[in-house]
């Protein structure tokens, strides 16, 4: 009878794990507190190592096929103008602000669950309510009142995650930074590069190409008060009118469509590094275990790199303690070395001021030179991501990847 494993939360890491074991041999079910899965989300990137992951996952053609078209980012003086550029590098160099392999979150998300989907049970509006690990089985109750028995847990949720608490108590470390997306209606001037326009008090309006005919948009500001993501839309909205009201560029028209009903995804960014990973037959994933609250995607990177290491381990031993051990060991000496994103960091890339925004732009301009192009891992490493660029993935068994694929 092969082995069962319980997986909450169907965003990246959980299908990401599913595919992987389903390969192995597993039964996997992944229970998921939304009612389907979710469409929303702003571009992510697969950097560096996860980029192996996706190819020996075998879904780096459907990846590559739902690339944003995203070309590169550029900084936006006051007047709407380049006031420095950073184009995407060639295939195969260091990716800069813009990855290789840009895609949003929804899709992503998508090309994994149609993938793992005929080996895995998926079974959404659900969550678990409690876990008992009598250290052979865990018995699994979700809130819609049914139980599964399982030999392994793995919470794969996110940064606030509530089943977090069977395995470790973690703080959420808030660095004071609300980001809010916002999908609005494509216009023809709409082009195909990251805009990021800077303004005064630590606020910045960034939009980004994607390819559904849609353009993504983030409002980013810098506040003391904590517990805005947790406020009703409505209020959030009226938040985002007060805050964005003096500011230009793209900021009316996505004020506006707000006010029309768009797509809103109000968080606020932070950090989390739990003490420890597993308890038994649980064990911690992705942004519940690391989240490295950086601004692009870059927990992505490492929820893949995660899932791979996590199956491949458990496919190498029947040890379950073993193998949760070995994944423990090589995921925390790649995120301890990983780089930390502080809110001095952030205040630096959002400035107060007028004159530390030209000051900012001015250092921009020097690092995007023909000159120092070679600069550019460093400029995309602080802006947007964990590095996975010099992770070494370790070598499991090969195995035949999941049925599926994007339709």
């Amino acid at each position: 009878m092969p082995r069962h494993a319980v997986i909450s939360g169907a965003g990246i890491a959980g299908p990401a794990l599913a595919h992987q074991l389903a390969a192995r041999g597993w039964q996997t079910t992944v229970v998921e507190r939304f009612p389907q899965r979710r469409d929303e989300g702003q571009n992510v990137d697969v950097r560096g190592s996860a980029r192996e992951v996706v190819r020996r996952m075998g879904i780096e053609d459907d990846v590559r096929a739902a690339n944003t078209g995203e070309i590169g980012m550029r900084f936006l003086d006051a007047d709407g103008r380049p006031a420095a550029t950073f184009p995407m590098n060639a295939p195969g160099q260091t990716d800069g602000p813009t990855a290789e392999l840009e895609i949003l979150r929804g899709e992503l998300s998508r090309i994994l669950i149609e993938h793992s989907r005929e080996r895995t049970e998926y079974r959404f509006d659900c969550r678990i309510v409690d876990l008992v690990d009598d250290g052979e089985r865990v018995a699994v109750t979700l809130d819609d009142g049914t139980a599964l028995d399982a030999d392994l847990v793995v919470i794969a949720e996110g940064l606030r995650s509530r089943s977090r608490r069977f395995v470790t108590s973690a703080d959420v470390t808030d660095l004071g930074m609300y980001f809010a997306y916002v999908t609005i209606a494509r216009e023809d001037s709409d082009e195909p590069w990251w805009d990021w326009q800077h303004v005064s008090e630590s606020r910045a309006v960034h939009t980004r190409p994607d390819n559904l005919g849609t353009t993504r948009t983030i409002l980013t500001f810098i506040s003391e008060v904590r517990g805005l993501e947790d406020l009703h839309r409505d209020d959030q909205v009226a938040i985002l009118r007060r805050t964005f009201a003096d500011v230009g560029g793209a900021a009316p028209r996505i004020l506006a469509a707000l006010e029309d009903g768009a797509p809103l995804y109000f968080s606020a960014v932070g950090q989390v590094n739990a003490p420890v990973w597993s308890k038994g037959r649980i064990a911690l994933l992705g942004d519940a275990a690391f989240c490295p609250a950086t601004f692009g995607g870059g927990g992505t990177s490492l929820a893949l790199i995660g899932a791979y290491v996590l199956a491949g381990e458990l496919g190498s031993t029947d040890d379950l303690r073993t193998a949760l051990a070995n994944y423990e060991r090589f995921m925390g000496a790649h995120v301890a070395a990983s780089r930390t994103v502080h809110i001095g960091m952030l205040r630096r890339m959002n400035p107060r001021t007028r004159l530390g925004i030209r000051t900012l732009h001015g250092l921009a301009r020097i690092v995007a030179s023909p000159v120092v192009r070679t600069a550019m891992s460093v400029v995309g490493k602080t802006l947007v991501h964990v590095s996975a660029d010099d992770l070494r993935l370790p070598d499991y068994p090969q195995v035949a990847v999941a049925e599926g694929g994007a339709r």
